[in-house]
């Protein structure tokens, strides 16, 4: 009975560590998705980080060491026409920045093509 009651503690601890670590992640993805918003990142990269102008960044999305890098360096001799602009943590903090990456790695890929129709051949 001892045992049970024990492994029932540490199962009941493991889940609400599980269910603290949802949230967390919800309220990444919802921050995350406010700041790239709020900086205008979807005026290049689409509104939900699938492209336009500027490369795609979801779902597949840099690991965080690289994306910061970018983020925070931008394209060397950027001008509106061409690479990004560098975007300081006094713009972006660096836990927006994460929650950024966050948001961008939770989103779906974009359907192929040939499943949009008015693309399809």
């Amino acid at each position: 009975m001892k045992k049970l009651l024990v492994a029932s503690a540490l199962l009941w601890c493991a889940s609400s560590a599980m269910a603290q670590g949802a949230r967390t992640d919800r309220a990444a993805v919802a921050s995350g998705e406010s700041v790239y918003l709020r900086v205008g990142c979807q005026a290049c990269h689409g509104t939900v980080g699938h492209g336009g102008a500027a490369p795609r960044l979801a779902p597949n999305t840099l690991p965080l060491p690289g994306f910061e890098t970018w983020v925070r360096n931008g394209t060397p001799g950027w001008t509106i026409a061409t690479g990004m602009p560098a975007f300081p943590a006094t713009v972006i903090s660096d836990q927006e920045l994460a929650d950024i990456r966050t948001y961008l790695a939770s989103l779906p890929p974009p359907p192929a093509v040939a499943d949009i129709p008015l693309l399809a051949p």
